[in-house]
């Protein structure tokens, strides 16, 4: 069955949202002023395309996993600190779940890693 544009949007709008939050996560440093790293392959580029195929592969993961996909669709809207006990509550019922995210947002821990990048204040993965 052929989806209508608006379907599409609808489906599209919620992911656009987690993958936003993500990235937001995912870019704020944990401290400011962090001293920079020459690392090689360290470089903005490369972190957008770490950070391009981990949203690709977190929009495949919700797509295929609707559950999953409800939940962080109905976390719109309520305050962070909200967010956080509803995620590690979900994860706490869900492990494979949290396991299979985690998995999914390994290449940029190792990037952040190899590039001296300190992790994000509030992750989004229950951690």
């Amino acid at each position: 069955m052929p989806m209508t544009s608006s379907i599409a949007r609808r489906a599209a709008l919620p992911m656009a949202g987690v993958a936003a939050a993500l990235m937001a996560c995912l870019l704020m440093p944990a401290t400011a002023g962090a001293e920079p790293v020459d690392a090689p392959n360290c470089t903005a580029a490369d972190l957008a395309g770490v950070s391009a195929g981990v949203a690709a592969s977190v929009s495949a993961y919700l797509f295929t996993h609707p559950d999953v996909n409800d939940f962080y669709t109905g976390l719109r809207g309520q305050p962070r600190d909200q967010m956080a006990a509803a995620v590690r509550t979900y994860f706490d019922g869900n492990p494979q779940a949290h396991t299979d995210l985690l998995g999914i947002r390994q290449p940029l821990v190792d990037f952040r890693n190899r590039c001296g990048m300190s992790e994000p204040d509030q992750p989004l993965l229950g951690q």
